[in-house]
């Protein structure tokens, strides 16, 4: 009995013994909680490898055009990786403006006329502190262009410029009519199928420095603006080149039917899913046009592209942005 005894009060403090340390170490310290964290972790990593992180596609219509890409802008050639516990593209497009570290910028503001009575906002980031183009008359100039509701405060621009810094090159920003806190002149506003206030922003940007490397950036419907204006004016454009981002593909006619309330029930979510893995519709005619070059990424968001583990900094888009146009401006010559 005595005996019956100790051995119960052995097994009690055995047991009591165990129980404290499951407690304490809890799930993540078993055995078990070990096994299923790693596994899910391997695998968690390999599908992140083999589906997630790809290399971009290179589309373009002239073999020298893409060497050119490839030795002075090779970020197109890199496997992106997307931050890996966000990499879905509605919410890296999310994500951004929230976690996005915001550059400060100080601008010199600009309001310049327009032939119906109107006025357009100017942000210049003049760069006089500039070490490599101490002439501010050469300096190269980048124009910058928002999107839909965009303007020069948001994050993705304060990046461009905060990189176009770097370079030694001058910024300014393009901010839409009525957008920026000027007021709206005249009952006018804006879409990407008008370019008439874009003309008026780069001839008198350029007429300011006409000696100067100018190019242009556009990001979502800034982007179909500047595509818009370069199909419109052609050669005759002083831009010497320009890089869009997260642009949309002939959409005027579509947009407007896909809009109405049954159209949008019955086909506008089946057509954009659909779309989403037909994105080949621009690539037959990049190829044919020796002057464009598309960056098709596995995934990303529409102003996102986050990657590393805590996207604080740039984005793989404020890399391509950077890389292209130090490209332009130093080796552009070589494309002629």
């Amino acid at each position: 009995m005595q005996s019956l005894a100790m051995d119960l009060r052995m097994l009690s403090r055995e047991l009591s013994l165990y129980l404290e340390h499951q407690v304490r170490v809890g799930f993540f310290g078993s055995g078990v909680g070990l096994s299923l964290i790693l596994g899910f972790s391997v695998a968690y990593a390999c599908y992140y490898l083999s589906s997630i992180a790809k290399k971009p596609q290179l589309v373009t219509g002239a073999e020298s055009f893409s060497r050119f890409l490839q030795d002075h802008c090779p970020v197109v050639t890199e496997t992106y990786y997307p931050t890996v516990w966000c990499w879905e593209s509605r919410g890296q497009t999310l994500l951004r403006p929230f976690i996005t570290f915001k550059p400060l910028v100080r601008y010199r503001n600009e309001l310049i006329k327009t032939a119906d009575g109107g006025q357009i906002s100017l942000d210049w980031f003049d760069n006089d502190n500039s070490t490599c183009y101490m002439d501010a008359s050469t300096r190269p100039t980048i124009l910058l262009l928002p999107g839909l509701t965009g303007t020069s405060k948001e994050s993705y621009i304060l990046h461009m410029i905060h990189l176009s810094e770097e370079l030694g090159y001058r910024c300014v920003v393009f901010n839409n009519r009525g957008v920026a806190g000027e007021n709206l002149l005249t009952p006018r506003t804006y879409c990407c199928a008008n370019t008439e206030d874009l003309e008026t922003v780069i001839h008198h940007v350029h007429s300011l420095f006409p000696s100067a490397p100018f190019l242009a950036a556009g990001v979502s419907m800034g982007g179909m603006l500047l595509l818009n204006y370069l199909g419109k004016t052609g050669p005759k454009t002083p831009l010497m080149a320009a890089a869009t981002f997260s642009v949309g593909w002939n959409t005027f006619a579509c947009s407007e039917s896909l809009e109405k309330p049954l159209n949008w029930l019955l086909f506008n979510y089946y057509l954009t899913t659909c779309l989403q893995s037909s994105v080949n519709i621009p690539i037959e005619t990049a190829k044919q046009n020796p002057n464009v070059a598309l960056v098709l990424t596995s995934h990303g968001g529409h102003i996102g592209f986050l990657e590393g583990i805590w996207p604080r900094q740039s984005t793989y888009m404020d890399r391509v942005f950077k890389q292209f146009v130090q490209a332009m401006v130093e080796h552009g010559h070589e494309l002629s």
